[in-house]
């Protein structure tokens, strides 16, 4: 049986932070604001990944008042997301995912971000799609405020 997660986060702004997304880390004058590496597009994923396996949500998994997960890289996170479906019996059919952000551009770094997803979750990187858009000066991320992101997944 197929089933269809979908994904979705958001996170501000702010000075002293990297910017981090799809575990590559983007030169940058902010970075995302959060208990973990604040990584919104691996969130995404996460959160696709485990609504299609009806497991749950980031939150339950790895709640953000937990000190084990304060900067902790996502991609580790979604290594762990990887063992609970396989220990459930899912294989990852595809991912599709876009990353909704002003500035930086993005485009330098989508092919390193698709081999990190791919590698963390040992599946091949044709299985992972990840794009970038802005949203032409309009809302939160037009205005530079944060990044936000959106993910789709198939389960087999």
């Amino acid at each position: 049986m197929m089933r269809i997660g979908m994904g979705y986060d958001v996170h501000r702004l702010g000075k002293e932070r990297k910017l981090i997304l799809g575990g590559v880390t983007i030169p940058y004058e902010y970075g995302l604001i959060g208990h973990s590496d604040a990584d919104v597009v691996v969130h995404a994923i996460m959160d696709a990944l485990l609504g299609a396996a009806a497991l749950g949500d980031i939150g339950k998994h790895f709640p953000d008042n937990d000190e084990q997960y304060k900067d902790i890289s996502s991609i580790i996170l979604l290594e762990h997301v990887g063992k609970l479906l396989k220990d459930n019996n899912y294989t990852i059919g595809n991912i599709d995912a876009t990353i909704i952000a002003q500035k930086p551009k993005l485009a330098p770094y989508r092919e390193q971000m698709v081999k990190n997803v791919a590698k963390a979750l040992n599946i091949n990187e044709n299985q992972v799609c990840i794009k970038a858009t802005t949203e032409e000066g309009l809302g939160f991320t037009g205005e530079g405020l944060g990044i936000s992101s959106q993910a789709i997944a198939l389960l087999n």
